[in-house]
């Protein structure tokens, strides 16, 4: 849609961080998932800040009676507290003091049958960090709390609500040296009798004075009876390992869960951890390029005799590039070219010695140098170090900040931002936020600018974009992009960042009729609102990061 903006009504152009497009009169969706471009939270500090533009009742006429009713009781529920301003969002923004709770774990998980347990390998790992976790505990000492009251401790199990207490795994937090706190949960297994083909894990953290902090849950993790040996489909695509995906790596001798050692990265070197597990991105490399430092990367699934390349997640650490070979009674087969499904058993061969395996020995990785089979050349004779087994994992991240609230119970349910799309044009544009656990006592914030939020559903919410210039100041003169984070913040002050950010883009090129005009009246009051309505086109852009 082309045209001369009114004044302080911008036409819209939308475009994602790599695909960008031109708005049309009906509505731009961006996906889950975008590439990540910038950090919102170091961009957010480009504007001053000024009152907000916004027109909620105008464009939508009416409110639903029964979210009215929902919000005038949690509003006289919080009446009491104090009222979150701009300043005080601001001040967040300059020095987030937030509190991140991350979970790691397995995709998939053998099921156990009988008396045997079958423990989730990798067990389930839960990381704490922030520097409001730190704000916290000296809040409680200036109560005159000891340290027992603060020390954080939990409970994971799985979200069915018949599993008892006692089916849960009990967490006891450590301390690391990259000031962040670790707990893995290794007691944990599904039983034969719970028929479900998908469940999740539940989190329940809590201060030693009992009070609860929140629930957290994990992504789906998909049941499975036992490792498919078959070659694999594309009808069972979610077992097989794709390019680009988060794996784990460990190595278990003669099937004893006690020997079993992890493929890690501690202070930026490989590892054999039994305590801690690492998540690996997984990439497929073009072969033509795996002897050099740059290689170009290929889509697709992982197959048997590609050549791969394991990136830590958390380090950005990398191993040389490899070729994955499938294992099969403790023999490298060199000649199967089947997608490698979860909970496989493989090696790695390295590219630029063939007669190298990626090993362990004890805590230590090293290269061991196979034999050839003296019965068949497409074999090579591997040791006990040098058969891994491969799975996939994920990783979910929550991350809020309690210095503007007075949290008096739970954080949770936490919600969670997964998509956006922006509605409109011209005189107003809407954002729709879609995600989970929204409810009407969060209000959607553009930096420190809160925007008239009307709740849809749990799933979905609706605000109003704030004009630009509660942002840019002068903003009929602006020349450089404003990128703001998107916040949702709880009507008690509870500030749950998320990892979407929006960007006002201005459009810099000046169109022939203003040059025209500026060469024939230059102090024209014509001319100035010419300049100034054309300086007011403004572009946004959307950024969601991984």
């Amino acid at each position: 849609m082309h045209g001369v903006a009114t004044k302080g009504l911008p036409l819209f152009r939308f475009s994602t961080a790599t695909r960008p497009c031109r708005a049309s009169s009906g509505r731009q969706k961006l996906g889950k998932r975008g590439k990540k471009i910038t950090d919102s939270l170091d961009t957010a500090h480009t504007y001053q800040p000024w009152d907000s533009v916004t027109h909620l009742e105008t464009a939508l006429g009416r409110t639903e009676p029964r979210l009215l009713e929902w919000n005038s009781r949690l509003d006289q529920s919080f009446s009491p507290l104090p009222r979150v301003t701009r300043e005080s969002v601001r001040q967040y923004l300059q020095f987030p003091p937030d509190q991140s709770v991350r979970i790691l774990h397995a995709k998939v998980a053998q099921k156990s049958y009988g008396n045997e347990k079958r423990f989730f390998c990798p067990p389930p790992c839960v990381y704490i960090s922030g520097s409001g976790w730190k704000l916290k505990q000296d809040l409680l000492n200036a109560t005159g709390a000891g340290d027992s009251c603060y020390r954080l401790y939990g409970y994971m199990g799985l979200d069915s609500s018949c599993v008892a207490q006692a089916d849960t795994s009990k967490l006891a937090f450590e301390d690391q040296p990259d000031a962040r706190m670790f707990a893995c949960a290794k007691s944990l297994y599904i039983s034969d009798t719970d028929k479900r083909k998908h469940f999740r894990l539940v989190l329940k953290l809590f201060l030693g004075n009992g009070q609860e902090i929140g629930s957290f849950l994990s992504k789906l993790i998909k049941v499975i009876s036992k490792p498919s040996q078959k070659r694999q489909s594309m009808k069972n695509a979610d077992l097989c390992i794709s390019t680009g995906s988060r794996v784990a790596l460990f190595n278990r001798l003669r099937s004893q869960t006690v020997s079993t050692r992890y493929l890690a990265v501690e202070r930026g070197a490989f590892v054999a951890s039994a305590r801690q597990w690492t998540a690996f991105t997984v990439t497929l490399v073009e072969d033509q390029h795996a002897d050099s430092e740059e290689f170009t990367v290929c889509e697709g699934f992982i197959c048997y005799g590609c050549v791969v390349q394991l990136v830590c997640t958390d380090s950005g650490v990398a191993l040389p590039p490899m070729v994955i070979r499938k294992v099969n009674k403790q023999h490298a087969i060199l000649d199967v070219d089947e997608p490698v499904s979860q909970l496989h058993k493989c090696a790695f061969q390295f590219k630029d010695n063939s007669q190298m395996y990626l090993c362990l020995s004890n805590e230590r990785i090293i290269q061991y140098q196979v034999s050839s089979s003296l019965r068949e050349q497409s074999r090579e004779v591997l040791n006990d170090g040098s058969c891994w087994t491969i799975i996939g994992t994920e990783a979910v991240e929550y991350t809020f900040c309690e210095g503007l609230a007075c949290v008096q119970g739970s954080v949770s349910p936490i919600p969670v931002i997964t998509g956006l799309e922006v509605n409109g044009g011209g005189h107003v544009a809407m954002l729709e936020v879609n995600g989970e656990n929204f409810g009407p006592h969060l209000k959607v914030w553009f930096g420190n600018v809160e925007a008239e939020t009307m709740l849809r559903s749990p799933k979905s919410m609706l605000c109003v974009v704030p004009d630009v210039s509660v942002f840019s100041g002068e903003w009929r003169w602006l020349r450089h992009p404003i990128t703001v984070p998107l916040s949702l913040i709880r009507l008690d002050g509870l500030i749950y960042r998320s990892t979407f950010s929006f960007t006002y883009t201005p459009e810099h090129n000046t169109p022939p009729q203003a040059r025209g005009a500026l060469q024939n009246a230059p102090e024209s009051d014509t001319l100035i609102d010419f300049i100034h309505q054309e300086f007011t086109r403004t572009n946004f852009h959307l950024f969601m990061q991984n």
